[in-house]
């Protein structure tokens, strides 16, 4: 059978519509802010013999994109040895284990077997942000973790729905080794019911189109999607092209960690070599395999956004040279700041080596950080627990094109800040102010866009602060002679001090009391070109805005 292109390209964006709508449905019955209002959580599908993936939700995080696909291929694996029990049509696998193809711990992956006709077709499969999976902190981050159990409940695949009936035994065990447990079963069932639309879904789809059409489909879209990437491979000049990355602190010892890169093309493919990056460090600053796979994937996706989300397109792609470092965590590293911090610095090396073979299509590092701040404590007025989570947004780097975006979304996902008015309603916090963070683009030819300034009080009780952040020692990378952004700034005021992190944005167990204040300003991003060639007129509009005080960048 030979597809014609329009076939082909409706097949395409059905296979899209699927996990979007799975996207939509786990949104949407969530209970957690972070995952109902931030969208942090992903769906797609993915090929029921190795796990490689089939289609990917718009709206999911890019971040995920390597990850679940690892994630479903080490469970075929565990199925094919035995070690995990095979499936059956209504189970749903849960897994958390960063080292069998996951991120941190609170990422937790739900799988569900999908049958047509009596055979297993594809898996489908979402992740979820879960507020908190136990350890030592409230939420998760633990700043200064020196081993994977301080940071949670580590979970291998095991099913936690068999036939459609949750295992009331597998799930009591999770919820007595997690904090606000009693909030759970809300994400628990939204993220279940989501892969139950995927499953009518693909089933409508296929009844549509066929079974032998749909699967012929599938193979050419990661054909193609192969083939444009080696078209563009194609065009990056021949050369060697090198850059760092820097990390604060591993928040334990405070000393930087490096990321150094080597990207060369070989024939119609790159190679990305890690060699000479730091060792592996005490705190949870590591990442593992599949998170950094999938940080380079993402990364190339970011240059080259035409070719379709598909396992096809990271077949061009080799990462080697991760062997021995921090990028290779093994059991039983920590690893809670691996998924949304050094996956950032990951692609930010990626960005700062190929804008020098790409300039018009990279740009000037962006904030990098997803601003990782957990507040967890008592409200004596409604008389139960909470963990808080908050994310945040930060400047996008400047490129060919323009001035970077102002309180953009993290380099890895697509995932929005919760509105204000809903994290006052659900916890006993009030935003003194949520503005930009003026000033903090780097100067350039394109100036980086602004990052955010917040301020949040606690109102009543006690809580524990924690933080996992990055970029408060170095300020996002400019290129081609632009400059760097500035750096991320965390100030905790108790009893009306100022108290300033020794890691400067990592930190956990500050203990806080009602009127408490936590004031963050997350990184602007880098500039791009000369700051003498940018245009005058740009550089009067930023002043009458004030973006700079008057001063000109």
């Amino acid at each position: 059978m030979t597809l014609d292109p329009i076939t082909l390209s409706v097949i395409q964006a059905g296979l899209q519509q699927v996990c979007d709508e799975m996207d939509l449905s786990f949104s949407r019955a969530a209970f957690s802010p972070v995952i109902a209002e931030a969208n942090d959580r992903s769906d797609g599908i993915y090929a029921a013999e190795d796990g490689a993936l089939i289609a990917q939700g718009a709206g999911g995080l890019p971040v995920f994109v390597g990850t679940m696909q690892y994630s479903t291929r080490v469970l075929t694996e565990r199925i094919a040895s035995g070690e995990t029990a095979p499936p059956e049509p209504g189970d749903v696998y849960i897994v958390n284990d960063p080292y069998l193809g996951g991120t941190h711990l609170m990422d937790v992956r739900f799988a569900r077997p999908f049958y047509r006709h009596g055979e297993l077709y594809c898996w489908l499969s979402n992740t979820g942000h879960w507020p908190d999976t136990g350890g030592a902190v409230p939420g998760g981050f633990s700043a200064s973790a020196t081993a994977v159990e301080q940071e949670g409940l580590r979970l291998p695949p095991v099913k936690l729905f068999k036939r459609g009936t949750m295992d009331r035994e597998i799930y009591q065990i999770i919820c007595s080794n997690i904090r606000v447990a009693d909030q759970r079963i809300g994400d628990v069932k939204a993220q279940a019911a989501a892969l139950e639309v995927g499953e009518d879904r693909m089933n409508a789809l296929m009844d549509r189109y066929g079974d032998d059409t749909v699967t012929e489909a599938i193979a050419e879209l990661r054909r193609r999607a192969a083939q444009q990437m080696r078209t563009f491979i194609a065009g990056i000049p021949d050369g060697c092209y090198k850059a760092t990355a820097w990390i604060d602190s591993d928040g334990v010892v405070n000393e930087p960690l490096a990321i150094r890169l080597a990207v060369t093309r070989r024939d119609d493919g790159l190679v990305f070599d890690f060699t000479g990056s730091s060792a592996p460090c005490l705190g949870p600053m590591n990442s593992v395999r599949a998170t950094t796979l999938s940080s380079v994937y993402l990364a190339v996706r970011h240059i080259f956004p035409e070719v379709p989300i598909s396992a096809g397109a990271f077949e061009p792609l080799d990462v080697t040279g991760i062997e021995g470092t921090f990028l290779d965590a093994q059991y039983p590293r920590p690893v809670s700041g691996c998924a949304a911090e050094v996956s950032q610095r990951i692609a930010e090396a990626v960005f700062a080596a190929l804008v020098q073979a790409l300039p018009d299509r990279v740009t000037a590092a962006p904030a990098g950080t997803s601003g990782n701040f957990a507040l967890g404590g008592f409200d004596p007025e409604r008389g139960r627990s909470y963990v808080m989570y908050q994310l945040s947004g930060g400047g996008y780097g400047g490129s060919a094109d323009g001035d970077g975006l102002s309180n953009g979304c993290s380099t890895i996902g697509i995932s929005k800040a919760p509105p204000v008015e809903i994290m006052e309603q659900a916890f006993p916090v009030l935003y003194h102010h949520y503005r930009l963070h003026e000033g903090s683009g780097g100067a350039g030819k394109h100036r980086g866009g602004f990052g955010l300034d917040y301020m949040v009080e606690l109102r009543r009780g006690e809580a524990r602060a924690s933080f996992v952040m990055d970029h408060g020692r170095f300020g996002p990378q400019g290129a081609l002679g632009g400059e760097d952004g500035a750096p991320n700034a965390v100030t905790v005021w108790r009893d009306g001090a100022a108290h300033v992190p020794e890691h400067l944005s990592k930190e956990q167990d500050i203990p806080l009391t009602a009127g408490d204040r936590v004031h963050v300003r997350t990184p602007g991003g880098g500039g791009y070109g000369d700051p003498a060639e940018r245009d005058p007129d740009l550089k009067r509009e930023d002043s009458v805005q004030g973006y700079y005080l008057n001063r000109q960048p």
